[in-house]
Formats: structure tokens, C-alpha cells, sequence
């Protein structure tokens, strides 16, 4: 049979080929990449079920091109490769034509679970002018969606009063910086949206899943004095953020508000960088990609649903895992097992 289907015209065999490639794609789960920092907490191993025994995990990238913390397929035939050698290997099947046409081999996004036990840094992230003139890189441009919040919990996004770059340097070196930032309560299902150039902190007892460009550049702005694990104040990249800073970013809440609706996908933010949608479920629901030229992320963060696409592939996705459905997906349909509520992005 495999014979008479390799056909020798150049048309047919192209045709054969990509669905042949459309056929071998499947959904793909990730091993984890644990980051332990020093303000990290101890909620990421229990969310996502570890048999894990590791101290203050800050972060869990559960889709990462980065270099260094490349994710790892976890699942199916492909297991053991590098998402880089993935895009390499199935290129816009896997990511889409325009997004092929746009990033080439680099996987545009980075998604990750943060749980702070302690404030992080202040900071803010280059555009992508100024991030591929220093670093040869992408910006960052990223969104929050709180998962948990401890009483108490904040997240710090913007200015509460403009300031010039000249009061910027003196209040950084007098300790005083943080006494113009925007700083808001959070609870659960809060969204904000950070552009490159606004500067930023998450606050103690906030858990949050991110979704960003696919870059690691950060300028650390304050970090309230704190020591590394050498007892060594932490770099911090004053000037540099001077210069991608927006001093102008003024408002009383930089909140991101939309209404959840059940049982219904409710787009919660649409940025020139990636899309994300919401999905608060009891009922089953049939996702239509069809027309959507890019590959499909799912995060869940509560409860537990399974997921069967067009081809007829099927996983099961609970709480802290996170699913890349490829470019080639037609339609996925999700069946909770109970309640779940999921956050999808695509680019």
C-alpha cells in the first residue's frame, strides 16, 4: 500500500508528504522546566503533582523556547525533543504559515507559572527595537492571570504619578521609587496586561500564570536591597531601563476587565503578540480552528477536562498542565470532568 501511495509528480508527492506531516501531529505535553529563586514559594510542585522535593520554585516555564530552558516533549512519538528542534522539524505545521513566515524557526511564546512568597524585583522589559538592538532578541510584552492570592497579595503595574527620568534616578538611589508605583490588591481571576516599557513587580502571596513573548530580558529596576544565596546585593540595570522605561504610563487601575461568562470561550485580552481566552466550563464545548493560522496553548487551572481533536487524539488535562495543540488542529473538543477552567493562547 505504502508503495502505491508515493506517487513521483512533484504536486502529489508535496501533498502527500504534508498529510502525511498533518497525520503524525498530535497534542504535545512538556516536562517542566523548575526555575528555584530566591524569592520563590512552595505552591508550583503540589499544583502541577510533582514527585518533586525542591525548595522555593519561583517558576515553572511550561512552554519555553529560551535558550537554556528549552521544554522537552513529555508525550507521543516526538518525546525527548526540544520545542527549537520541533519548529525545526514541523515548522508551520506546527506553528502556522504566517507565524512561520514571521518568527522562522524561534518559537514566539513563553508561558510559565510564578508564585512569589516574597515581592520580586521591580522591573520592566525592552520593546522589540531596543531588545534586538542590545540583545538580539524579541521584547517582552506579557499578561498576568492570577491564579491565587494570599490576603494581602498585590501586583505593581505602571506609575500612580508621572514622574521624569531625572526624579527616576534620584528616587532608585534614596530608596523612595516605590512610593510612585501603581500598586493594586489581587484576587483570584484578575488579569493586567504589561507592555514592554511599564514597569512592574509581582507582590508577595501572588500566583499567577504568564504569558509573554519569548524572551528572557529583564531590567531589574529596586529590589529592595535583598542579597543573593552569596550574600551579594542582586544586579540591578538602572540605566538600561532608562531607556526603555514609559515615564508617561499613568493610571489609577491597570487591571485588564472582562466578564466570564460560563460555559463559553470569553476572550480576555488581544495584543499585536499573542491572544488569550478564558474557559470556565461545566458543559463540553467544540473549539473551531479552521481558520486559525496558528498552533493553540491550553493552561489549565482548576479541575480536569479531556481533549479530543479532529484527528482523533485524545489527553487528559488537569490542573498545572499545560497542552500545545499544533497548527494543523481543525477542531478540539473539551469535556470537563466536573468543573474546569482553562486558559487558551495562540499568536
Amino acid at each position: 500500500m505504502a508503495g502505491k501511495l508515493i506517487l513521483k509528480k512533484k504536486n502529489n508527492l508535496y501533498y502527500f508528504e504534508k498529510y502525511l506531516i498533518e497525520h503524525l501531529m498530535y497534542p504535545l505535553k512538556f516536562e517542566p522546566v523548575l526555575k528555584q529563586t530566591l524569592w520563590g514559594g512552595d505552591k508550583i510542585i503540589p499544583f502541577k503533582h510533582l514527585n518533586e522535593n525542591l525548595p522555593n520554585v519561583g517558576e515553572s516555564w511550561e512552554v519555553s523556547a529560551v535558550e537554556g530552558s528549552e521544554s522537552v516533549v513529555a508525550n507521543g512519538a516526538d518525546k525527548g525533543l526540544t520545542l527549537p528542534e520541533m519548529v525545526r522539524k514541523y515548522r508551520e505545521e506546527l506553528v502556522g504559515e504566517s507565524n512561520y513566515a514571521r518568527f522562522g524557526n524561534q518559537f514566539p511564546l513563553l508561558v510559565k507559572f510564578i508564585d512569589a512568597r516574597q515581592k520580586l524585583s521591580i522591573q520592566v522589559h525592552p520593546g522589540d527595537e531596543l531588545a534586538k538592538k542590545r540583545h538580539n532578541s524579541f521584547g517582552k510584552n506579557e499578561m498576568w492571570y492570577v491564579v491565587s492570592a494570599d490576603e494581602g497579595a498585590t501586583l505593581i503595574s505602571g506609575f500612580s504619578k508621572q514622574i521624569t527620568p531625572k526624579e527616576y534616578k534620584e528616587r532608585v538611589h534614596n530608596g523612595t521609587f516605590d512610593e510612585v508605583l501603581q500598586t493594586c490588591a489581587i484576587r483570584p481571576g484578575d488579569v493586567f496586561y504589561v507592555p514592554a516599557g511599564r514597569v512592574h513587580g509581582i507582590g508577595a502571596g501572588a500566583f499567577v500564570v504568564e504569558v509573554q513573548q519569548s524572551s528572557d530580558v529583564t531590567y531589574r529596576i529596586y529590589d529592595y536591597n535583598r542579597r543573593d544565596k552569596d550574600g551579594k546585593l542582586r544586579e540591578l540595570h538602572i540605566g538600561q531601563a532608562m531607556d526603555a522605561i514609559n515615564f508617561s504610563d499613568v493610571q489609577d487601575d491597570f487591571r485588564t476587565e472582562y466578564e466570564a461568562v460560563p460555559n463559553e470561550p470569553v476572550e480576555i485580552l488581544t495584543t499585536p503578540y499573542f491572544s488569550v481566552s478564558l474557559y470556565d466550563m461545566t458543559e463540553d464545548i467544540t473549539c473551531d480552528y479552521s481558520e486559525l493560522d496558528s498552533f493553540v496553548i491550553f493552561v489549565c487551572i482548576e479541575g480536569e477536562c479531556r481533549m479530543v481533536d479532529d484527528a482523533q487524539n485524545e489527553i487528559t488535562l488537569r490542573a498545572g498542565e499545560t497542552v500545545l495543540f499544533p497548527a494543523t488542529t481543525q477542531s478540539v473538543n473539551i469535556i470537563p470532568e466536573g468543573k474546569v477552567k482553562l486558559l487558551e493562547a495562540y499568536v
